[in-house]
């Protein structure tokens, strides 16, 4: 497995309101969940967000499901994609795991 790059992320301002989308699942009820970063990896172009349901939001001892996708944000218009191939999981994975040590 290769070493994959620290790509910068970038965190809503927690000052403000959070980032917060709405997310359709396969039923066609609308979810929503509050943004916890975006990064970008230069070398593929491609942009991701990683996100958690805004129920999921617990105390510091439970562990919060998370969730990512691969999005494009074009003439004000944000679309989602799934991450489809396992170097693109490889490199989100990373991402979090880079985000929650930043974290703690």
């Amino acid at each position: 497995m290769s070493e994959h790059n620290h790509y910068p992320i970038f965190v809503p301002d927690h000052d403000e309101e959070k980032d917060r989308i709405v997310i359709p699942d396969e039923n066609g009820d609308e979810n929503l969940f509050d943004v916890l970063f975006y990064f970008d990896v230069p070398e593929t172009d491609k942009s991701y967000v990683v996100v958690v349901p805004v129920e999921e939001e617990t105390g510091d001892d439970e562990e919060e499901e998370v969730f990512a996708f691969r999005y494009e944000d074009e003439n004000d218009e944000f679309k989602l994609f799934p991450i489809e191939t396992d170097e693109e999981w490889d490199i989100v994975e990373e991402m979090i795991n880079t985000f929650s040590e930043e974290e703690d």
